[in-house]
């Protein structure tokens, strides 16, 4: 990507005057992870946050942001979102449902909007990173500014908390 080039997620960020910066980093097929991205990066692994699209029994589907090495809990995510149960998308409908591909999922810009949740830790941070729409490119911003925009909500939504 040029350095010029705009993801939608940075033009949207831009429409909308919310402060970022970018972030680049190679990555492969072999290890799409965010902890390698993070790691690229030299980024705290706790700051940087993976997004994740669900299914529940009541809410067709919903967003969540959690740390790149955390593990979501799906009873807490169920509970918190008003569902029985929650379980992941299969990966072949990421693309179609969200317009993102595996590794460069956002939680702006998806096709249509979503109920949306962020790992209370983000709050500790200043700024965390959240992928910018596509695979080895990254946005940094503040987390409140980007819970505002997405309209999400800050909860417990991963194992051992």
């Amino acid at each position: 990507m040029a350095k010029n080039t705009k993801t939608n997620v940075m033009r949207q960020l831009d429409q909308a005057r919310i402060p970022y910066e970018t972030a680049e980093y190679e990555w492969s097929e072999d290890d799409l992870s965010g902890s390698h991205a993070a790691d690229e990066l030299g980024m705290e692994h706790g700051s940087m946050f993976k997004t994740l699209v669900l299914v529940g029994d009541k809410t067709p589907h919903l967003v969540c942001c959690i740390p790149v090495d955390d593990e979501l809990d799906l009873k807490k995510v169920a509970r918190e979102t008003g569902n029985k149960r929650v379980e992941m998308i299969h990966v072949k409908e990421l693309l179609p449902l969200t317009g993102y591909m595996r590794g460069g999922c956002s939680p702006i810009g998806m096709k249509k909007k979503f109920p949306t949740w962020i790992h209370q830790t983000a709050e500790n941070y200043e700024k965390i990173a959240v992928s910018a729409g596509m695979r080895g490119h990254q946005v940094i911003l503040d987390p409140r500014k980007l819970a505002d925009f997405v309209e999400a909500k800050f909860a417990d939504l991963v194992r051992g908390d």
